[in-house]
């Protein structure tokens, strides 16, 4: 599948002359870096990442010390009172599971935040790239920092600085 899709890519980066259509590429990556906001959101994700954590950590550690404890008296118990510790146990344990679930699940808290944060940032590079396109005349801008990737770039073609420039940034 990767080859048939490399192959087609490359056909058509070779055709493009035919239709008078330029190529370049960005590097998102060198792009963001160059954006304050987005480096004050990702110092803010950060934030959220460590906090969140910490209170997770916290949780599995209190779990931990509940089964010490358990493991320690479980001669001592009565078959009832060792049922109801195995179950806070299980219980503090799966409190844990959910806070990481929350805070760090598919639709969860710093999946959210990275959405409220980064995303109006990453619209505004991806128009900017849109705009350049069109404006230059550009068949295929490829991203340098995205999972495909190129065997050999030609600098003279990387516009990531125009980019920058378009969005107010030197």
């Amino acid at each position: 599948m990767k080859k048939t899709a490399i192959t087609l890519i490359l056909s058509l980066i070779l055709a493009a002359p035919a239709f008078s259509q330029k190529n370049a590429y960005v590097d998102t990556e060198y792009i963001l870096s160059k954006i304050p906001a987005y480096e004050n959101a990702q110092a803010k994700l950060d934030e959220y990442s460590k906090k969140w954590k910490k209170e997770i950590e916290a949780k599995y550690k209190e779990v931990e010390t509940k089964y010490k404890e358990y493991q320690t008296e479980i001669a001592l118990l009565s078959a009832e009172m060792k049922k109801q510790r195995e179950d806070e146990i299980i219980n503090l344990e799966k409190e844990a599971n959910q806070l990481k679930e929350k805070y760090f699940g598919t639709e969860g808290e710093l999946f959210n935040k990275r959405k409220e944060l980064v995303k109006p940032i990453q619209d505004e590079v991806y128009n900017a790239i849109k705009e350049i396109a069109t404006e230059g005349n550009y068949g295929f801008i490829f991203d340098k920092s995205a999972d495909m990737s190129l065997i050999y770039t030609d600098p003279k073609y990387d516009i990531s600085d125009e980019v920058l420039k378009k969005l107010g940034y030197n």
